[in-house]
């Protein structure tokens, strides 16, 4: 009886470089290849690395709390990167109260100065400031509420 014996055969290197052959007595049999995969599948599978450098405390720090979480620490830095990912692509909610008071804020600023050096305000004047407060003062909240989050 004739028996078919078969191995691996892997290559490791850059995503787009990785291969995996199953060796058959007969010749090589190609499991995994590039043109296979559509766009598709390609996107599904998780094929780019991403690299960065730690200094050691920080390298403590991530697998102390990738432990705390019972993630490996390859997993704990994916998840948090697509944490990140996903709160940077909801806009934060900002409260009214804030994008008021900053819309306050903008007018006084772009008011007193003009009045402080002597400076005539024309009510085409008044109304362009009053339609740049209302276009910007949201966006100026969001911005406010984030970066008083990281500090």
């Amino acid at each position: 009886m004739n028996r078919t014996t078969y191995s691996f055969q892997v290559y490791l290197g850059t995503p787009k470089d990785t291969w995996v052959h199953l060796i058959k007595s007969e010749g090589i049999m190609s499991l995994f290849s590039d043109e296979q995969l559509t766009d598709e599948a390609k996107a599904k599978y998780r094929l780019i690395g991403v690299t960065t450098k730690l200094s050691p405390q920080e390298v403590e720090d991530i697998e102390r709390l990738a432990k705390k979480h019972g993630l490996p620490r390859s997993e704990f830095i994916r998840q948090l990167i697509l944490d990140e990912l996903a709160r940077d692509s909801v806009e934060p909610p900002v409260s009214p109260e804030l994008i008021e008071i900053l819309g306050l804020r903008l007018m006084l600023t772009n008011l007193l100065r003009p009045l402080a050096t002597g400076q005539k305000i024309t009510p085409e004047i008044f109304d362009g400031m009053i339609a740049e407060v209302k276009k910007h003062k949201r966006n100026l909240a969001v911005k406010t509420r984030t970066d008083l989050e990281r500090a």
